[in-house]
């Protein structure tokens, strides 16, 4: 667990996760410092926008709805959804920076042009979204923390979701994915206090991937070891 705070003015938050892992590949360092200033809306960071103006969207994708990736991991799921969907922008928030290494090796050989990359807390990206902005959000396979005491750092609550419900456009979609059965009630629990309906209608309609679903290595993971992954969709209400 650290606490992060980029700049005077910003609040002191705990992060509860890893930021680095092994060793960066050469290349991978070099997609860093490449490509990743290009790619990062840069009115997120607070030495950057210190009184948290308001991003503008339009000066990153032009009229294209936007969508929001929260944790995009290796970013298999952003790429691939970016080369299904050129009409649209999206943002991928991701704090582990092997994890944005990767996903901008995997922006660089698809040559997606409408994607956008904060690596850092999505915390921030809440702090300058404009309201009612986003057309579409994805929390695909988040840190499971299984412990019950640490439940309160999972997505999940308040804290994440109300700021979320803000920046969503009325009628605008939500999904989760996860393996872990808790997460699944919690999210149950909590993502309708919060603007939101639940549109599965049956158990079958969140137990299977959607139609335009790519495998990513956590699915993968959890399949090999046996675990069963759910898929939950939420519209936002309004």
């Amino acid at each position: 667990m650290s606490k992060t705070q980029h700049h005077s003015g910003a609040p002191w938050r705990n992060f509860y996760g890893r930021l680095k892992g092994k060793s960066l590949r050469p290349s991978q360092e070099a997609y860093l410092d490449e490509d990743l200033a290009r790619l990062s809306p840069g009115a997120v960071d607070w030495d950057a926008n210190p009184d948290r103006q308001p991003l503008e969207l339009a000066a990153l994708f032009g009229d294209r709805p936007v969508w929001l990736e929260i944790g995009f991991g290796g970013g298999e799921h952003m790429v691939h959804q970016a080369q299904l969907n050129p009409q649209v922008g999206i943002i991928g928030c991701e704090p582990y920076i092997n994890g944005v290494a990767m996903l901008l090796g995997k922006i660089r050989k698809a040559g997606a042009g409408n994607l956008r990359v904060h690596p850092g807390d999505v915390r921030d990206m809440f702090d300058v979204l404009p309201e009612a902005s986003i057309d579409r959000a994805f929390l695909l396979y988040p840190d499971p923390w299984p412990k019950k005491r640490h439940h309160r750092r999972r997505f999940v609550t308040p804290e994440h979701l109300e700021p979320l419900a803000r920046a969503m456009r009325p009628g605008a979609i939500f999904r989760v994915a996860t393996d872990i059965p808790d997460y699944v009630r919690q999210t149950l629990e909590q993502v309708p206090r919060h603007g939101f309906d639940w549109l599965a209608e049956r158990p079958a309609d969140w137990r299977e991937p959607w139609g335009d679903w790519i495998s990513t290595r956590y699915e993968q993971k959890a399949l090999r070891e046996g675990r069963v992954p759910h898929y939950l969709t939420f519209r936002r209400q309004g």
